[in-house]
């Protein structure tokens, strides 16, 4: 079984959902990236996404693409993004690892080589917004031998058709994405997510993570409940952007921050039982 399995599985038998909080690499830089990544386990993160940084995206709002640029500048790469989860598996051999992307950079460093790095390096999930299914071939087969899930994301405009040959190329989980439109922008009501989550469910039996829009603690939970986790990377992202001094580098405050947001999206996740749509 694979670690993303075992979690929602573990997670499952817990009756509670998922708390999936998202960081970018080297924002603001490697070391404060990777002191966030490894405390983000004990700060209450049951799985991690982790944004490689690209210049041009399409599906991240303002604040992820700020993110990612500060990435960049601070020397990202996918060799150094691999690395660091390398440095976190030193220390946590359970918590799931999710690689969110584009396809440019992986495509540039090799399908097959990328996913066998990938691999040893300890992540178990890939998430590239810009390879449909069909197009999905390169990747596929280079990511089932080396043992990682492809995650899709699929939206309240999927149609029905859409929806069932999406998710018959899907592993691990399913991102749904609660709103139309990019990242951090606007968020979705409960009453949306309760409404759009049966279609999904008639369809896969994978879980299904809310994301998109969630930004409290309230918000978290419901995601958490009505869906199978809750995603949360702007708010996170803006949080450590607020904690940055004026030439943009870490301060004392950064990480503290950062992680006491994450604690209390935690407590709010695993204080309200599931109850799926």
């Amino acid at each position: 079984m694979s670690r993303i399995a075992a979690r929602f599985k573990a997670l499952a038998d817990q009756g509670r959902g998922a708390l999936i909080p998202y960081l970018e690499a080297y924002d603001p830089d490697r070391e404060t990236s990777l002191a966030l990544l490894k405390a983000m386990p004990a700060a209450g993160a049951d799985l991690i996404e982790i944004g490689m940084p690209f210049s041009d995206p399409s599906a991240d709002g303002p604040v992820i693409q700020a993110a990612a640029i500060r990435g960049l500048k601070a020397g990202a790469t996918l060799v150094g993004v691999l690395d660091m989860v390398s440095a976190f598996r030193e220390d946590d051999a359970t918590t799931p690892v999710i690689l969110m992307g584009y396809v440019n950079p992986v495509e540039s460093y090799g399908y097959e080589r990328f996913c066998t790095d990938a691999a040893a390096a300890g992540v178990d999930g890939l998430i590239l917004v810009d390879l449909p299914p069909e197009e999905a071939e390169v990747l596929e087969g280079p990511a089932a031998k080396a043992g990682l899930d492809i995650i899709r994301l699929v939206a309240p405009t999927t149609t029905a058709e859409r929806l069932g040959y999406v998710l018959s190329h899907a592993s691990g989980f399913v991102y749904y994405v609660s709103i139309t439109g990019i990242t951090g922008t606007r968020s979705a009501s409960a009453q949306d997510l309760r409404a759009a989550l049966p279609r999904l469910r008639a369809v896969t039996d994978l879980p299904i993570a809310i994301g998109f829009g969630v930004r409290t603690p309230e918000q978290a939970a419901e995601a958490a409940t009505i869906g199978d986790a809750a995603v949360v990377a702007s708010a996170l992202l803006a949080t450590l952007a607020e904690t940055l001094d004026d030439q943009g580098r870490a301060s004392e405050h950064t990480l503290p921050r950062v992680l006491s947001q994450i604690e209390d999206l935690a407590k709010a996740v695993r204080a309200t039982a599931r109850t799926p749509a």
